[in-house]
């Protein structure tokens, strides 16, 4: 993903438009919490040059949760600035379950760094990042202890 990728954890608050909401909200106090450039999340989507041109580098870069685990296409408007599941098969490839914890998903994505700082391409169907197929897209991943959703796991990529 390179330094335009993210990946973050956030708690599953009963859906993951929910969690995705929360997120953004924590992620956008951190980046901008001071006022001096946007004051609220609202001003900062409203800044399009900005958003579409150079982007956060973060799940703010997302504005929509989509439920189709096909994978987003460069021809297709709707399927910008959206984040979907990873496939179920794709799940257990990464996991070996459908469903995965918290560790799993942090260790997950750190072979996937490592991976990368190796560039081998052969370890590419192994690398979880590399299950974000398009720029400005992101996949989620909901985790779980003792067979319940606790977690949501997002990564992506985006801005240039």
């Amino acid at each position: 993903m390179g330094a335009s990728g993210w990946s973050y954890v956030t708690p599953y608050r009963g859906s993951v438009g929910a969690s995705l909401e929360a997120l953004q909200g924590e992620v956008f106090a951190q980046e901008y919490g001071d006022g001096e450039e946007y004051s609220t999340i609202e001003e900062l989507y409203a800044d399009e040059e900005f958003m579409e041109e150079e982007g956060t580098h973060s799940i703010l870069d997302v504005r929509r949760v989509v439920e189709s685990t096909k994978s987003p296409r460069e021809s297709c408007a709707e399927d910008y600035f959206t984040v979907r599941p990873l496939a179920p098969a794709r799940l257990l490839i990464h996991f070996g379950t459908d469903r995965p914890t918290v560790q799993q998903y942090e260790d997950a994505i750190a072979h996937s760094y490592t991976l990368m700082g190796a560039r081998r391409r052969d370890d590419r169907d192994t690398s979880l990042l590399e299950e974000d197929k398009m720029r400005w897209t992101g996949v989620y991943v909901l985790l779980h202890a003792d067979d319940q959703p606790t977690h949501v796991g997002f990564f992506g990529s985006s801005g240039d």
